[in-house]
């Protein structure tokens, strides 16, 4: 795979690749069909939020939160749906500090689960709740879940706004109360990715070497795939994210662009086929009726297309013009035209359409080309340009 990524020498200084436990492969837990349905404006049907659970573990996801049965009969259903199909992925629910949003994850068969509880003075202040009664919802919760069978996730709410004194010691009771893994949560985005770091290490010493850490961060600052990655370094195992990057406000870290990043530039292992994620990325943006920027890593439609004259003529050399290759996330590489092509533009269109244009005639064609698409304000398309060439060729 290495003769496929053409990414800067200087990623191999010691100290950008310092601090990461290769032995271990870093895998996914993605929230999309809860936390980025909260997306504005976002409602997946029942039937939509089972393809998506199949697609996502098909893209080798290895947990899925599948829903938040309180919220509605929809996400029983759909949560229900999904676990009664067979799926590589574990199959997760999500449930606040509550009995009976456990019980609607027991009624359904559910068998681990994430739960939540705010633990910042913010948040608490915010819930008319104090550390004591945090305390006693947490632990009370977490050992109802336990006594009926069920896996535990740890997640306390704006963990990275928490007095560091408190974390510890909520976290300490959560994993005396019967969670087996636990959460850091940058609720609202607030940390910067060496903070997100250091933070990480903080938490691993606290739980010791055997409790499997998670990182869930939101992209307020634009900072969510950088901050993943700082977990990484600091030893999270587990990266929560969506498709997309979807989500509250900014939206949540974007769970191929972790991955990407973390196989491409930090060599570290992890658990996903990218291959797969566009084909995910675009059956969510259906379902959730939104689109993606053109530009948007991993997933977006112009990541392998060319416009620019000057970017043309390297087409033929793929790591001259882009940082790894198209394989790695299955996606076409293509010429358009448009108000910024080139002679070199021209040549490639053509012979990608068969055409048999004399290179006489490419100037005249380029600049019928270059007049259309500023005339229109769009790109040319590969029958307007057969036409603009039979013209010119007849002329």
């Amino acid at each position: 795979m290495q003769d496929k990524i053409w990414t800067s020498e200087l990623n191999e200084r010691p100290e950008v690749q310092a601090g990461f436990d290769r032995q271990k492969t870093v895998r996914f837990y993605d929230t999309t069909l809860r936390d980025g349905e909260q997306s504005i404006g976002v409602v997946f049907t029942p039937e939509e939020k089972f393809a998506i659970a199949c697609a996502l573990s098909d893209l080798g996801v290895s947990r899925i939160e599948a829903g938040f049965p309180r919220v509605s009969e929809a996400d029983s259903q759909a949560v229900k749906r999904i676990l009664d199909e067979y799926m590589s992925a574990e199959i997760w629910g999500f449930s606040r500090a509550m009995t009976e949003d456990l019980d609607a994850l027991i009624e359904l068969g559910t068998t681990a689960t994430v739960i939540e509880v705010p633990t910042s003075e913010i948040k608490m202040a915010a819930y008319g709740l104090d550390r004591d009664k945090v305390r006693q919802r947490a632990t009370g919760a977490i050992r109802h879940a336990v006594e009926h069978g069920m896996r535990v996730i740890f997640f306390p709410v704006d963990g990275t706004r928490t007095d560091p004194a408190f974390l510890r010691d909520i976290y300490a009771a959560g994993l005396e109360a019967g969670a087996s893994e636990v959460a850091v949560v940058d609720t609202i985005g607030a940390c910067a990715p060496e903070a997100i770091e250091g933070l990480i290490r903080d938490v691993r010493e606290w739980v010791g070497p055997d409790v499997p850490v998670h990182f869930h961060g939101h992209n307020d600052f634009g900072l969510a795939t950088a901050s993943a990655i700082a977990a990484v370094r600091g030893g999270a195992e587990w990266i929560q994210g969506t498709i997309n990057g979807m989500g509250e406000r900014a939206g949540n870290a974007d769970i191929a662009e972790v991955a990407l990043a973390l196989q491409c530039l930090y060599h570290v292992p992890v658990a996903m086929d990218l291959t797969k994620a566009r084909k995910v990325s675009a059956l969510v943006q259906q379902a959730g009726g939104y689109r993606v920027d053109g530009w948007k890593p991993v997933v977006g439609e112009n990541l392998f297309v060319r416009e620019s004259g000057a970017v043309a003529s390297q087409f033929h050399i793929p790591e001259a013009i882009e940082p790894y290759s198209a394989e790695l996330v299955a996606a076409d590489r293509r010429i358009v035209l448009g108000k910024k092509s080139g002679l070199a533009s021209i040549d490639l269109k053509a012979k990608e359409l068969g055409l048999d244009l004399a290179k006489e005639a490419y100037p005249a064609v380029l600049a019928e080309v270059k007049a259309f698409a500023t005339r229109s304000g769009r790109l040319i398309t590969d029958d307007e340009f057969c036409r603009i060439a039979q013209q010119d060729a007849q002329h």
